[in-house]
């Protein structure tokens, strides 16, 4: 079940968190992961790899041991976001940051468009029901449902 919080002045809350593996062209989810919110990315996030993933793109959160050394072992390039860098030099440092994060950008824009769609239009802006189980349901059929409405616009587009 989510992990429970008590915030001062509110009711309880059950967080969950999705994990998202999707096709960087076609932005079609593959793989999808659920945790209870309180689990950190990064010990969550391979469980959304695919078998042979290519190359990975991830934010930040992503950056530990557990999900690179999974992201390797399955055969992976990991493109994950610098959210820093050292150098002697400030401006060659900068153009190296940005030169590493630019087109990292440019791909996770599109996947992070998935999940606008799912929480104003699926309703996974809130569960319906309470449980890990009941909520990895909830995200499964949405991404079910969200796969072939991208479906059915990808196939009509004209070559």
């Amino acid at each position: 079940m989510g992990e429970a919080q008590k915030k001062t002045g509110c009711s309880r809350l059950h967080g969950f968190t999705a994990h998202v593996g999707a096709d960087a062209d076609t932005a079609l989810v593959e793989e999808v992961s659920i945790t209870s919110a309180n689990i950190n990315d990064g010990r969550a996030g391979p469980d959304a790899l695919s078998d042979n993933p290519g190359e990975v793109f991830a934010d930040s959160a992503y950056r530990g041991n557990h999900f690179c050394d999974a992201g390797l072992a399955k055969g992976g390039i990991l493109r994950i976001v610098a959210t820093d860098m050292w150098g002697r030099h400030e401006a060659e440092t900068l153009r190296k940051f940005h030169e590493w994060n630019q087109p990292i950008h440019r791909v996770r824009a599109r996947i992070e468009k998935i999940f606008g769609p799912w929480k104003r239009c699926y309703g996974l802006r809130r569960m319906r029901w309470r449980g890990l189980a009941k909520a990895a349901a909830q995200v499964h059929l949405t991404a079910i449902a969200y796969n072939l409405k991208r479906t059915t616009n990808i196939l009509s587009v004209p070559a």
